[in-house]
């Protein structure tokens, strides 16, 4: 079994532990937030990274009804413009730490008065020591290129960020129950593996399509087929693919789609088969019993926390299909585990 399969099996755990640590810092966290709310949230993230950051600023649009933006780094790091950090709420997510376009902006920001928070893997590392509230994931090591548990942690970490800012005690109930969810969707990943692998072994291009809170693990879901199966994977929200990329699929056009419980589902079903009366070959994760649907999707206590039970039964998917396309899911071509760029 590889090494990315093995990881992928101890994020019920990893969450566990994250849930068990740091009441206190979140809380106080939380508090303050409440006291004396930003003016304006910024992510900072690359890679799985920013689309556990897409996930955490859905949440807070959605919950807390304030905007969130990803910062593009290169205007700091390349183009050297002073962000006015007066009122600011900054929120880097990380596994490794040490990416210079993640560190350079979060102590630049924190010298010009913004509130910088970092989550992170390794809480030595560069990035924890540059933010003024560093969150450890406690993911433990992650050897395996294609991160699993840490972005399943960063997940996590980004819904209590939420829960603790809102004072959301139903949410922070949910978030406790997590790690039997999740234990029960790394079980499901034995469906998604029987029913994914033969539709896709052949596949060299593939949307995969989300929509709310589920973009984030479409985003995921599509690197990860890019990087340790080698198919041109796009992500795309349900509503995008309908203005433009929709004129590529046609007869065997593959497509994962995630319909996750919530508002976007009713929307997603009607697409899905739509796609099918095109031709599509169609992959539907959605909750048991949903017609058509050939990879269940695992309900957790909040609708909000089911994207995280969906990428957790992807994962064994993905490594599967890399091991039978002859691919070491381990050591994809290329690619280092800690990236720095700049």
């Amino acid at each position: 079994m590889s090494q990315m399969r093995l990881e992928a099996a101890e994020a019920p755990a990893a969450v566990a532990r994250l849930l068990a640590c740091d009441h206190e810092v979140y809380a106080a966290l939380g508090e303050q937030l409440r006291r004396t709310p930003p003016r304006a949230i910024l992510t900072l993230a690359r890679g799985s990274s920013d689309h556990a950051a897409h996930y955490a600023g859905y949440l807070v649009m959605a919950r807390l009804g304030r905007l969130v933006t990803s910062l593009p780094m290169s205007l700091i790091t390349l183009y050297g413009a002073r962000l006015d950090g007066e009122g600011l709420l900054s929120l880097a997510f990380s596994q490794s730490g040490q990416s210079p376009d993640l560190v350079l902006p979060t102590q630049q920001l924190a010298a010009r008065g913004a509130t910088t928070l970092a989550f992170v893997n390794d809480a030595a590392s560069p990035l924890a020591q540059a933010a003024r509230w560093a969150f450890a994931l406690h993911a433990g090591p992650e050897r395996s290129i294609a991160a699993t548990k840490s972005f399943i942690a960063q997940m996590t970490a980004g819904a209590r960020l939420v829960a603790a800012w809102q004072g959301d005690a139903r949410l922070a109930a949910a978030l406790d129950a997590l790690p039997v969810a999740l234990r029960q969707a790394c079980a499901a990943g034995d469906a998604w593996c029987d029913a994914g692998v033969p539709a896709l072994m052949q596949a060299e291009r593939l949307y995969v399509i989300g929509r709310g809170t589920g973009l984030a693990v479409a985003m995921e879901a599509a690197l990860k087929f890019k990087e340790i199966c080698g198919i041109q994977a796009e992500a795309l929200s349900g509503a995008e693919l309908r203005h433009g990329p929709l004129a590529l699929v046609g007869t065997g056009y593959p497509v994962l789609l995630f319909a996750p419980r919530g508002p976007a589902l009713e929307g997603l079903l009607a697409l899905a088969e739509d796609l099918r009366q095109r031709g599509a070959k169609v992959l539907l994760a959605a909750p048991p019993g949903t017609p058509g649907a050939a990879l269940p999707l695992v309900a957790t206590a909040d609708i909000d926390l089911d994207p995280i039970s969906a990428i957790q039964s992807f994962y064994p998917l993905v490594e599967a299909l890399a091991r039978a396309r002859g691919r070491d899911p381990d050591q994809p071509p290329h690619l280092a585990k800690v990236t720095k760029t700049h």
